[in-house]
């Protein structure tokens, strides 16, 4: 039996504090027609305020915590998708937004797509949308900040 210091849990709840109350995040398209990415733009702007959250977008993937990837992953992209969540630091997360992100979307049999987002590395949230909303992307990242809080996820029973 491994004894803990009393300190080290009053470090773990400060860090998982920092996580969920500052996530930067990191804006990636891997081939996408760019409907996915105006809409995270339109995230950014006051009128959904996602900096509320505590969301920041950031320039560096060494500096990002969240990865928010769009579109099916080329062959051009692939090796720029993996060196960019490889830069990024442990714990990382990845939400794939967009249909194109989540399955390949009508991009899906082209001969340039690899496939999905989640056939290249590992994703904790989809989205779904094509292309989301906004609120749809709002409530991804707070169902990703409810995963990292230990919060049980919301089941929703069909009649």
């Amino acid at each position: 039996m491994k004894l803990t210091k009393p300190w080290e849990n009053a470090l773990k709840q400060i860090k998982t504090w920092a996580r969920v109350n500052s996530p930067w995040a990191i804006h990636f398209n891997s081939g996408s027609c760019n409907g996915c990415d105006i809409e995270i733009l339109a995230t950014l702007t006051p009128r959904y305020d996602l900096e509320r959250l505590g969301v920041k977008l950031q320039g560096s993937p060494r500096h990002a915590d969240v990865l928010l990837c769009t579109g099916p992953v080329t062959r051009q992209a692939r090796e720029r998708l993996l060196r960019t969540y490889e830069q990024m630091p442990e714990p990382k997360f990845v939400i794939a937004v967009g249909s194109c992100g989540i399955s390949g979307g009508v991009f899906q049999s082209c001969y340039n797509v690899v496939g999905s987002i989640d056939e290249v590395i590992p994703v904790d949230v989809y989205v779904p949308g094509c292309p989301p909303r906004p609120e749809a992307i709002i409530d991804g990242i707070v169902k990703l900040l409810d995963k990292l809080k230990g919060a049980k996820p919301e089941v929703i029973e069909t009649p």
